[in-house]
């Protein structure tokens, strides 16, 4: 036999432990503004989702007229060069080495998550045929919706032609968005 090797099991003193990061729990993911090269949003999506991860580009239809008078509608970003993505902490660093993705918004502590209200409303489909962007803010009452799909959603409300019009902004990526309510589906929310 050798001397040097020993047959003997020695006795677990402790359990073993598995480190939680390890074991394939998997991490809290929260929706995060990122912010793109301009132009470069729909290209930023096909890259993310072949990295299976979870992107978000809401877009909105614009008739445009070219110069021989045709006209085409056309699919646009609601936001320009902003788009979101559904992350953990540590797919940081995968969603920056996208091409085209310049940075994940947020402020000196670090990235901010944007609301999942916020996405839902966005993603929701009695909404994605009347949503338009809002370039400038208006100055309007604050008001909440109280039922359907945007159901707690604050926002300003404002008024278009003969319709009533609930602006929400996203404060992180300083970007609004308009889409036509009925009156009675809101309520003014105290200051």
């Amino acid at each position: 036999m050798n001397p040097g090797f020993n047959n003997s099991i020695p006795p677990r003193s402790a359990p073993l432990t598995v480190d939680s990061s390890l074991a394939g729990e998997p991490e809290q993911k929260n929706w995060f503004g990122v912010y793109t090269f301009p132009q470069h949003e729909k290209s930023c999506v096909r890259h993310l989702k072949q990295r299976c991860l979870d992107a978000f580009l809401p877009t909105y239809i614009q008739e445009k007229q070219w110069k021989n008078r045709q006209r085409v509608k056309v699919q646009r970003p609601l936001f320009p060069s902003y788009l979101f993505v559904q992350m953990s902490e540590r797919e940081r660093s995968r969603v920056l080495g996208v091409p085209g993705i310049l940075r994940v918004l947020g402020n000196s502590q670090g990235p901010q998550p944007i609301p999942s209200s916020v996405i839902d409303l966005l993603r929701a489909d009695g909404f994605r045929d009347r949503l338009q962007p809002q370039p400038e803010v208006v100055v309007g009452q604050k008001v909440r919706i109280r039922r359907g799909a945007m159901q707690g959603v604050e926002g300003t409300l404002m008024r278009k032609k003969s319709c009533l019009w609930f602006v929400l902004s996203v404060d992180l990526i300083n970007q609004r968005a308009m889409v036509e309510v009925n009156a009675e589906d809101i309520e003014s929310v105290p200051e």
